[in-house]
């Protein structure tokens, strides 16, 4: 191919992405918010992403709104097997002055497409374009604090996105609930096992594997089962899905970087149960501890955030502090507050 024709399709190339990129801003302003399935004054908008290896893409934002007009706003981000329903939480920020947004992501609950695979990733970066996204609401909306928020695996991503993100800047805070910053196994399957499931996710990411937890963790949350929550089971499975090789690789690349260090920012709060435990068949104590993770792992690399990290232990917490038993959960919106109060 002649230089001509390589530099027309190099322009023509260009011009396609510009404009791709002006569509997709013209349809994120013009996207309207609809009532949303859990009712009330949620309100949500499923917003079209740019497509990738499984074809067509969208996130959802969900709303809240304060009663009062305010300009503080939380974005929360679920974990693996999740999506956002928790209410209670939204509650809680709106009375305490703050709109709430919470984002399904790509993949996950109101985001997922018929012919996706559930909670899919090949780097944890896919998730960035999403949180951009509703950052870009928050914004328009007339928002100037943002407080960034993040579950388990949403955690590491909030974590990675506030490191590096392209609106970092306009984060004021992070507030991690047990995020996901180590794989909870032994030190064999850690040191090895893990990496070279990577190594192979990175060539052959639709490989699956089951992930051999068991359901009592879902049991100790859903209505049905032992829990007080109400929530869609086939977006948040009592078992967890299936893992792709490639979700594997995705995760155990973005946990070396954070294991090198980050430049948060923005003051980080990171919060984790004060026990964690392994369980085979149910018992009481599943209510009060993590059965997900292992705290060690949160409280040793929780130091490597930032420069301004507070680490809290939450008596009794379950994996999802804001899933725990009543008096517990009420214990986490305190110091959360108290915190925010302190860097606001």
């Amino acid at each position: 191919m002649s230089k001509q024709k390589k530099h027309y399709f190099y322009i023509m190339k260009q011009i396609v992405i510009l404009l791709s990129i002006i569509l997709m801003h013209l349809h994120l302003h013009a996207q309207t918010f609809k009532p949303d399935i859990l009712g009330g004054k949620f309100e949500q908008a499923t917003i079209s992403m740019l497509s990738d290896y499984e074809g067509d893409v969208v996130c959802t934002i969900v709303r809240a709104k304060a009663n009062k007009t305010v300009n503080k706003a939380a974005l929360y981000i679920h974990g693996f097997n999740d999506y956002f329903f928790q209410s209670e939480m939204a509650d809680q920020f709106n009375n305490n002055g703050y709109n709430f947004y919470a984002i399904d992501l790509r993949k996950f609950g109101r985001s997922l497409l018929p012919h996706q695979y559930l909670c899919n990733t090949r780097k944890i970066e896919e998730y960035y374009a999403d949180i951009d996204t509703a950052i870009s609401i928050i914004l328009k909306e007339k928002n100037n604090f943002i407080l960034l928020c993040g579950h388990s695996t949403g955690g590491l991503v909030a974590s990675l996105y506030a490191h590096e993100g392209k609106k970092r800047n306009t984060l004021n805070a992070l507030w991690l609930n047990s995020p996901f910053f180590d794989i909870n196994m032994g030190l064999i399957l850690k040191r090895i096992g893990v990496p070279l499931i990577s190594g192979i996710g990175s060539i052959s990411p639709n490989i699956s594997i089951a992930t051999g937890n068991s359901q009592l963790y879902g049991e100790s949350l859903h209505v049905n089962y032992r829990g007080e929550w109400d929530y869609n089971l086939n977006w948040k499975m009592l078992k967890s899905p299936k893992m792709n090789f490639g979700w594997i690789h995705a995760i155990y690349y973005s946990q070396h970087k954070l294991r090198k260090g980050l430049k948060i920012a923005c003051p980080v709060l990171v919060m984790h149960s004060d026990k964690s435990i392994k369980a085979d068949k149910w018992n009481d104590n599943i209510n009060r501890a993590d059965i997900v993770l292992n705290i060690k792992d949160i409280i040793h690399h929780a130091p490597k955030l930032g420069d301004n990290v507070t680490i809290q232990s939450i008596k009794d917490g379950k994996h999802d502090l804001i899933l725990s038993v009543k008096n517990v959960r009420e214990k986490v919106y305190y110091n959360l507050f108290k915190w925010l109060k302190s860097v606001v």
